[in-house]
Formats: C-alpha cells, sequence, structure tokens
C-alpha cells in the first residue's frame, strides 16, 4: 500500500469538507413553497379556554397543515391558565374566553397586544320544554331551583354571570340555589345535558338543541364577550407564535370559529361590545 502524501492528504480534506458544506446547505424542508429552516421541529403550545376547544383544535389542525408546525393545547379555565403561564414561563399563545381575562395576563406581563377573532355570546339555558317556566335571569333566584354556573374565579361566563346577579340585585338568592360551580363551562354543559340542573348560563356555540331551549339575554345587560389571541412575552418562537395568532385572526381562522357557532368579529350586530 502506496503512503499517502500530505498533498493528497490536504486534497482529500478538501474534498470532503466542501461535501459537507453542500450537504448542509441542502438540509431545509419545504413548507408550502418556501425553502425555511426546519418547520417540522417547532412545536407550539397554546394555552386555550375549555369553551373554545372545537374551534381551536381546527385551527390547530388546519395551521399544521398550512405551515407544517405543530400546536399543542392546554385546555382549561382561564383563571387556571393563567396561574399555569405565572408559574412555568413557557408557551407561546394564550386564548381565553374573553377580554377580562386577556386584560388580567396581560396587567402580569404575561401576554403581549391581542388581536380579536370571535363573539362568546352568553344564553339563558333550560332543560327542554322549560318545565321550570324560566323566561329571565331574575327567575334564577326563585326558590328551589337548581342553577349551574361556571366558576368565579376559573371561567369568563362565571365571573360575567356574577356581575349580572349583582346588578340585578339578586346574587344571594341565585348563590342560594347554585348546585354546581364548574372549573370549566364543559361541565355546566355536561349537568344541563344530563338534567342536574333547571337553568345554566353557558355561551352560544355550546347549546345542545336537543337537550336545552334557549333564552337570549338583552343587550343592555353587556356579558357579550370578545375572544382574543395573543403571543406569551415569552415565547421561544416569536415568529411562529406571531404566525400563529395572525392565523387564528384571518378570515380562514374566523371561519373555522364561524363553522362552530361564533359569530365573527367584528360583527355589527354586537357593535357596542368594545374589547
Amino acid at each position: 500500500m502506496v503512503p499517502m502524501t500530505k498533498n493528497a492528504i490536504a486534497s482529500t480534506t478538501l474534498v470532503l469538507l466542501v461535501a459537507l458544506i453542500l450537504c448542509t446547505a441542502g438540509c431545509t424542508t419545504v413548507v408550502g413553497g418556501d425553502t425555511t429552516p426546519a418547520a417540522a421541529d417547532t412545536t407550539l403550545l397554546v394555552y386555550s379556554g375549555a369553551g373554545l376547544k372545537k374551534p381551536m383544535t381546527g385551527i390547530g389542525e388546519a395551521f399544521t397543515e398550512k405551515y407544517g408546525i405543530a400546536v399543542d393545547y392546554t385546555f382549561a379555565g382561564s383563571g387556571t391558565l393563567i396561574t399555569q403561564m405565572e408559574l412555568s414561563r413557557k408557551g407561546d399563545a394564550f386564548v381565553p374566553g374573553g377580554t377580562p381575562d386577556y386584560r388580567i395576563a396581560q396587567d402580569k406581563g404575561l401576554v403581549g397586544e391581542p388581536g380579536y377573532v370571535a363573539y362568546h355570546v352568553p344564553v339563558i339555558v333550560v332543560c327542554k320544554g322549560n318545565p321550570q317556566n324560566i323566561t329571565s335571569v331574575d327567575d334564577f333566584a326563585r326558590p328551589g331551583l337548581k342553577i349551574a354556573l361556571g366558576g368565579a374565579n376559573t371561567t369568563a361566563i362565571g365571573r360575567a354571570g356574577d356581575k349580572l346577579f349583582q346588578k340585578h340585585g339578586i346574587f344571594d338568592a341565585v348563590e342560594a340555589n347554585v348546585v354546581l360551580r364548574a372549573p370549566t363551562i364543559n361541565e355546566v354543559v355536561v349537568a344541563m345535558n344530563m338534567g342536574t340542573a333547571d337553568a345554566a348560563l353557558i355561551t352560544l356555540d355550546l347549546v345542545n338543541s336537543e337537550t336545552m331551549d334557549v333564552i337570549d339575554l338583552p343587550q343592555e345587560d353587556g356579558l357579550t364577550l370578545i375572544v382574543p389571541v395573543g403571543a406569551t412575552t415569552f415565547t421561544e418562537h416569536p415568529d411562529a407564535a406571531r404566525q400563529f395568532v395572525e392565523f387564528v385572526t384571518s378570515d380562514e381562522g374566523k371561519a373555522i370559529f364561524a363553522k362552530h357557532g361564533f359569530p365573527t368579529y367584528p360583527d355589527p350586530t354586537y357593535a357596542g361590545i368594545e374589547p
């Protein structure tokens, strides 16, 4: 075997380095026709209100299909999500059921400026056929009724409902009738579906017409909420988080909310509702 000369060794090394550079330059992932760094390596963590699970799941699937960026969710009551964000300082975006909860997170420095996607419209629901003849929220104070509500510390609608009862001067009477204070609005829906409550406050998108009748709340009661979305201040993927927020608030994202029964923002019907 003939020993390699110094020149031959140098030439071989140069060839290997050039090959390595060319390989590295070619290692990209093509997403939507653009050559970008491997988006498949990015996974966003999104904190979402439990009542938004259906549209946000659909949005996550559509976003991943379009951009190649995976989305993982934590679904819970907004109060629980804010606590998780505050303790962990991890995650990329926050989508609560209404702007009051978003402002709490913003005041804590957890999220930036929001975009707006849809309206969360609270309604009274009663058992099918309305056997208790409930006609307004004032009837929630009637002795003997069984009322299911979202938790005031964990859900946007629970907080809004309590303000409404205080406004009508019936808070204590309603509280005496409460048989469920649920950590998320989904448990309230379950209670109504099972017939364990006579009436509840839920949002229009969660109404099951087979088990419930709906009584609209007057707009002057001001319970309608706007659904915000924004990136966290501690995201490790700021560009992907911004892209996700833009997608949620785009016409494509809003169409997914509309598919699940949410009026989309802005809507002249709710012109008096401010973020």
